[in-house]
């Protein structure tokens, strides 16, 4: 499935836009999230700083 959203992220007008993957740590278990979003280039920056 990873491979298909990579592959439509390369042509035309996905080339604008970034697949990000967070890790971040829950505070009631302990244990690690990962949160994954599909992001416009423009906002990569804010995806990142957000909790």
């Amino acid at each position: 499935m990873a491979k298909k959203v990579v592959a439509t992220l390369k042509a035309g007008k996905g080339k604008s836009f970034t697949k990000c993957i967070k890790m971040t740590r829950s505070e009631k278990t302990g244990s690690y999230q990962f949160r994954e979003e599909i992001v416009h280039n423009d906002n990569i920056k804010e995806f990142f700083e957000n909790k």
